[in-house]
């Protein structure tokens, strides 16, 4: 059984934002030279999600907008008391962490 593994950093402007990595993880694919198999996709941080979906912007505005109703910004969370990054740990929770 072969395995490749290689790592992307991000790094983000906003608070909460959507980045595509289709491409990356395509020539990723590609510089591995395996030809049949998996792929396993992980966030490896609490904050961070990764899911699947179209790469369009009325999605990604509702998928946005719905994630700031479920947790919405000037709450007094009580993680706020022992911790910090709230509503991106309520947002990620309801995404996913990783996907094949």
């Amino acid at each position: 059984m072969k395995f490749y593994t290689q790592y992307l950093w991000f790094e983000t402007k906003k608070e909460k934002e959507l980045v595509p990595i289709t491409d990356k993880v395509e020539e990723i694919v590609r510089a591995s030279g395996i030809k049949e198999g998996f792929v396993f996709v992980s966030a490896m941080h609490i904050t961070a999600s990764v899911f699947v979906n179209d790469e369009e912007s009325g999605l990604h505005k509702d998928i946005m907008e719905w994630l700031e109703k479920l947790a919405p910004s000037g709450q007094d969370y009580a993680h706020h008391h022992t911790g910090r990054a709230t509503r991106m740990r309520i947002s990620s929770a309801c995404l996913q962490d990783s996907r094949f």
